[in-house]
């Protein structure tokens, strides 16, 4: 009922936005007398902001066409490496260059799509190889492609360096610094010979026993039963994924909303006057960001649920005792993948030390070979976003990587 609902509402606002942008259109067309008077801009912005609010969103495009290589501009293409169901591998490839570390970015699955990362991959892709894990939404895959949880996920990330090959490294932004590092736990103590050289981490939760938030609040406040029986809807027969359980994006992007209500609200009052006001590439800006942070997808029900009893409830990983298909993964284990942990001072996603758990219980790995930063004045999404990641934290990742390529 929940999933049929949203529904429901979603295609009654995609004809309400419909409406509101031609009447905004017209509020501004110069045939259009209203539109000279004191409240003809006020009336089309308003009616431009709901438009935007209100429209749908599929996933968005990465755009990355060109980046610049030693002083040169060269083309960049998109090319699927290896598909899976509920993911695929994407490389970056930069035409006529040849070289450069291979980074592995794997992005969050937690209700967005990897285009969030779109500054993070614009931001290495002249000096790297470029990788990035483009997770699949879990609505669009037919229930006989079978279930997908976090042992999947590490599985996923296996499969993927394998395929890149030996001397990789790897960037992993929030939620999947769990796998990640569990991952080189295990190909660590196999001896794999694609275990990646680096492992940065980036905001994640390795221990959310530091410093809760009030994210970690929200998960270990009430019992696991609550999330399996008040979070997790069937996705509705007119998507490929028809039957699946999952939790919903929508869900994922309303609980965001709400938790810094205050601030979108005035995120979207600027917007208005700066429609009013004419400033257009100000507006641009803004309607750029809600694009992608309102593109949300779905999760399956078995990884959500899995993640919050294993990293958020239990904290097995920081106490040794998380499993992987009945296997422990030993932290202990990782003797020569180097390690950076990268926090910011104001995220209010993973709080501060809970990333830098991830070199605490790394008990074998050499000191030269852990690395820790604390971005200063930075939150969440300006870890791996924006103007403070471009100029002070990607160049301590480029660092990292280059020391130990």
């Amino acid at each position: 009922m929940l999933y049929d609902a949203y529904e429901m509402q979603r295609s009654l606002l995609a004809g309400a936005s419909t409406l509101a942008n031609i009447g905004a259109g017209w509020m501004q067309n110069p045939a259009n007398p209203f539109a000279y008077s004191q409240a003809g801009p006020i009336v089309a912005s308003a009616l431009d902001v709901f438009a935007h609010a209100s429209q749908p969103r599929g996933k968005p495009e990465f755009g990355l066409a060109t980046t610049r290589v030693e002083g040169r501009e060269v083309r960049v293409r998109e090319e699927i490496v290896l598909r899976k169901p509920f993911g695929q591998l994407k490389r970056f490839v930069r035409e006529g260059v040849e070289g450069g570390p291979r980074l592995l970015i794997v992005a969050p699955m937690s209700g967005h799509y990897a285009t969030l990362l779109r500054g993070t991959v614009e931001r290495m892709l002249p000096g790297h190889d470029v990788y990035i894990t483009d997770w699949r939404d879990a609505k669009l895959v037919p229930t006989d492609a079978g279930r997908f949880d976090l042992d999947d996920y590490v599985d996923y990330l296996v499969a993927f360096l394998e395929h890149i090959g030996p001397g990789a490294h790897m960037l992993a932004v929030c939620q999947p610094s769990v796998p990640c590092y569990a991952a080189a736990a295990l190909m660590s103590e196999d001896r794999h010979p694609c275990r990646p050289r680096t492992l940065t981490m980036m905001g994640g939760p390795i221990d959310t026993r530091e410093a809760p938030t009030a994210v970690n609040g929200v998960a270990t406040q009430r019992p696991y039963a609550w999330f399996q029986h008040n979070v997790i809807a069937t996705v509705p027969y007119l998507y490929p994924g028809a039957g699946r359980a999952v939790y919903p994006g929508f869900l994922q992007l309303a609980g965001f909303m709400t938790m810094n209500l205050g601030d979108h609200l005035t995120s979207h009052w600027e917007l208005f006057k700066h429609l009013v006001e004419g400033d257009g590439e100000s507006a641009e800006a803004t309607k750029r960001f809600y694009e992608e942070y309102r593109s949300v997808c779905d999760m399956t029900a078995e990884f959500y649920l899995q993640t919050i009893d294993a990293v958020f409830q239990r904290h097995l990983l920081p106490k040794g005792e998380m499993m992987h298909r009945g296997r422990r993964i030993d932290p202990a284990a990782i003797r020569d993948v180097a390690l950076l942990a990268i926090e910011g001072e104001r995220d209010d996603i993973s709080g501060i030390g809970q990333t830098k758990a991830a070199l605490d219980i790394s008990s074998r790995l050499p000191a030269r070979l852990k690395k820790y930063r604390l971005a200063e004045g930075v939150g969440h999404y300006g870890i791996f976003n924006g103007s403070k990641w471009r100029e002070r934290i990607a160049p301590v990742v480029e660092a990292w990587i280059a020391a130990h390529d």
